[in-house]
């Protein structure tokens, strides 16, 4: 259940980011939905192996080199996902950074387990 409600979060997710940033557009829920999945796992595979390659450019700049990637990974995904369009690098990076705090404000509201006592 949890990972089908992160799925329709970060569709939600790509579905703000439409409203907030020109240049960024998905034309149904369905092709959020796609997305979210194209873009989970080429940020899973592809995304994963360039933050590693690319880990002291990353600290030297405080992880604002990762935003760059998560651009790369969502110019890379529209090109998959019919349906899903990104018009060129700058609306990928604000779109990143909007996402990047959409999932932040989403995991504040996660349901954590709670301890035994």
């Amino acid at each position: 259940m949890n990972l089908l409600l992160k799925w329709i979060l970060s569709a939600l997710a790509l579905i703000i980011v439409t409203k907030l940033v020109p240049g960024f557009a998905v034309t149904s829920i369905g092709a959020a939905l796609v997305a979210a999945i194209v873009i989970g796992l080429l940020n899973a595979t592809l995304g994963f192996l360039l933050k590693l390659i690319t880990l002291p450019l990353g600290i030297l700049t405080l992880g604002i080199f990762f935003l760059v990637i998560n651009a790369l990974m969502l110019i890379l995904a529209s090109h998959l996902v019919p349906g899903f369009v990104i018009n060129g690098f700058v609306p990928a990076f604000v779109g990143a950074i909007v996402l990047a705090i959409l999932h932040m404000l989403f995991s504040l509201f996660e349901r954590k387990p709670r301890r035994a006592t």
